[in-house]
Parts: structure tokens; sequence; C-alpha cells
């Protein structure tokens, strides 16, 4: 048998293995180092309010080789947090969150525009209020490393986005003149499963 008829099976078994170990990893979100937070207009412009989400949890399948993943969030609404009590009751009845009815609002997506192996958006769909609509992502910051004081395989990120609450049926305070835009920005770190 001929070289050359011997090097084509062992191109092709080198390149089927190399497939094959080059296959989608789940990570899931560390909730200690996870936080959705936003911002959001009071009063047409005399403030700006700020919150976070004090719980979620999120799952992100990530093929490095295919430049290929997607990103499944959930948040407890009730968990909104403004640093005042008072307000934090307030957004959780049914003039904002409506924890009642809509316990969660959840983020389902795919990582795209990969630059130098790196995700720089999430092209998905945010359900609020029990809406849901398109929202892109951008992400500032993406990294993946070991991380040996965890002794973890860890992947963080960035992300921020828009979004006109109003579009959700979150219209409260409009009549008196607050603008509906929201600035939406998560930091996360997910780990390695298995």
């Amino acid at each position: 048998m001929s070289l050359s008829k011997l090097a084509l099976p062992a191109v092709l078994l080198a390149a089927y293995a190399g497939a094959a170990l080059a296959k989608p990893v789940t990570f899931a979100c560390d909730p200690a180092h996870t936080h959705p937070s936003f911002a959001a207009d009071h009063f047409g412009g005399l403030s700006v309010w700020r919150g976070i989400f004090t719980r979620s949890s999120c799952n992100i399948v990530l093929d490095e080789e295919a430049h290929a993943g997607t990103v499944d969030v959930t948040v407890d609404t009730s968990s909104v947090d403004f640093g005042v009590p008072k307000l934090d009751e307030h957004a959780q009845t049914k003039d904002l969150f409506d924890v009642a009815k809509y316990p969660t609002a959840t983020y389902k997506g795919r990582l795209a525009d990969f630059v130098n192996g790196k995700p720089t958006k999430v092209v998905g769909n945010f359900t609020l209020h029990g809406v849901t609509r398109p929202l892109t992502l951008t992400i500032r910051t993406f990294e993946c490393k070991d991380v040996p004081m965890m002794h973890q395989y860890r992947c963080g990120a960035d992300a921020e986005g828009h979004f006109q609450r109003d579009r959700y049926g979150m219209d409260f305070g409009k009549a008196f003149g607050f603008q509906m835009w929201v600035r939406l920005k998560i930091q996360v770190e997910a780990v390695r499963q298995g």
C-alpha cells in the first residue's frame, strides 16, 4: 500500500479525534459572583435609580472551537434591591414587577460575533412581566481561565443592554414624566461543570 493511501485515513482519523475532543462545555453561574443590575429614570431626568437582583441562576454552553454557545438566565424578580426597603416593596407590587404573578424574568440567547475567540454579543429574547421581546447584549469583557485559589475553571463576562420597560407592560410613572428606558448590566462568573 502506498504512503499516500495510508496518509488519507490517518488525516481523517486525526480530524475526527479533534472534532470529538472539541465539544461544547457547560458552565453554571456562581451566584456569589453574578449580579444582574439595572438603572432607570426617576421623574424625567431628576435622578437615576439603580438596583440589583440578589438571586439569579444561569447556564452557559460554550463551544470554543466552533465559536458558538448559548446563554440561559433566570432572575428571581422578588430579589430586587434598590437599597431602599420601601422602594423594594413597591417594586414587587402590580405597579412594577408584580412578583406574585411574574416571579421570574428570563433571558435566552446565543453567543455571537466572536473576535479573537471571544464572543462580543449575545443575541436572544428577554422575558419580563410576561412579555417576550428580542434583546441583544453587548459583551464588554469575556475571559475563561483556571482560578487556582478556587480550584476551578471559570468563564467571566461583563455585558449590557438597553430596553424600554413600557414595551414589557411596566409603564408605572409614565404619566408623571418618567422616561421608560432601562440600562441592564450583568456581571457574571460561571464554573465549568464535569
